[in-house]
């Protein structure tokens, strides 16, 4: 196993007052202009001290919830994110936690924050530990999606049949529990199709790539996973031809943050 880490706001009427009221001349009349919101306005249950709006709080709740939002998935949490960035990104900070914001995919993650100085943060993200068979669709799927890509795709399309073959491709050959194999392999497929990294299609035996493969497994570990598989299969990886290419992959770090399956 390898470790890969709106609803309308609420309006306060001055006029709801039962029988109204009388303004006197000489009373002072408030019109609600150059006043701060009433924070009762935004509170959505007792005791709530939250200053943020409840489209704001829904979207913290969605990026802290999932492994990504986008704007496919969650147009509303996309809009509200892109309205201010920077609110929603000083509460993750508060939590030890970064937001990462890619508006060419249009997709949105929290990652570890990260001490320049080396000191250990406190983390409310736990470490997911992906299935060798997971790790088979994850890399074909990232070298898919970057083919596809070039080719001029906007959309990335796979069926289920091509990735049990992979995985039954990069099967060892002392391996002899072809039942069991594709089990796990079947199994490797809804764990990545809950998280989101594979969506739903009209047809139950095709997926679409989401474009957060790309974003959380570059090239460069890529690279390296391929090299960790080879050796799970008992096959020499090759040798690269600057050997600091590889000098930052001797701990291979592909830690996603599963929140939610």
């Amino acid at each position: 196993m390898i470790d890969l880490t709106g609803e309308e706001d609420e309006v306060f009427d001055t006029n709801a007052f039962e029988g109204g009221f009388n303004a006197g001349e000489d009373d002072e009349v408030f019109d609600g202009e150059d006043e701060e919101p009433d924070q009762q306005s935004l509170a959505m249950f007792e005791g709530d001290t939250s200053t943020l709006y409840p489209e704001q709080r829904r979207c913290l709740h969605a990026l802290l919830k999932h492994r990504y939002i986008s704007a496919e998935r969650y147009p509303e949490h996309w809009a509200v994110l892109l309205a201010d960035p920077a609110l929603i990104r000083s509460r993750l900070n508060e939590l030890f936690l970064e937001l990462e914001v890619d508006r060419d995919y249009q997709i949105a993650f929290k990652r570890q924050a990260a001490n320049e100085t080396g000191e250990t943060l406190p983390s409310l993200l736990r470490d997911a530990s992906h299935t060798k068979e997971e790790t088979i669709v994850m890399a074909f799927l990232r070298q898919r999606f970057f083919a596809q890509r070039q080719e001029g795709e906007d959309v990335v399309f796979v069926d289920r049949q091509a990735l049990l073959d992979e995985v039954s491709d990069q099967r060892p050959e002392h391996s002899t529990h072809r039942a069991m194999d594709r089990k796990r392999a079947e199994k490797a497929l809804d764990s990545l199709r809950a998280s989101g990294v594979l969506l739903k299609t009209a047809d139950p035996e095709r997926f679409r790539i989401s474009p957060i493969i790309e974003v959380l497994l570059p090239i460069e570990k890529l690279r390296a996973l391929w090299t960790w598989l080879m050796i799970q299969n008992g096959t020499e990886p090759p040798v690269p031809d600057d050997p600091d290419e590889t000098a930052h992959d001797d701990q291979l770090d592909l830690q996603f943050d599963l929140e939610e399956k």
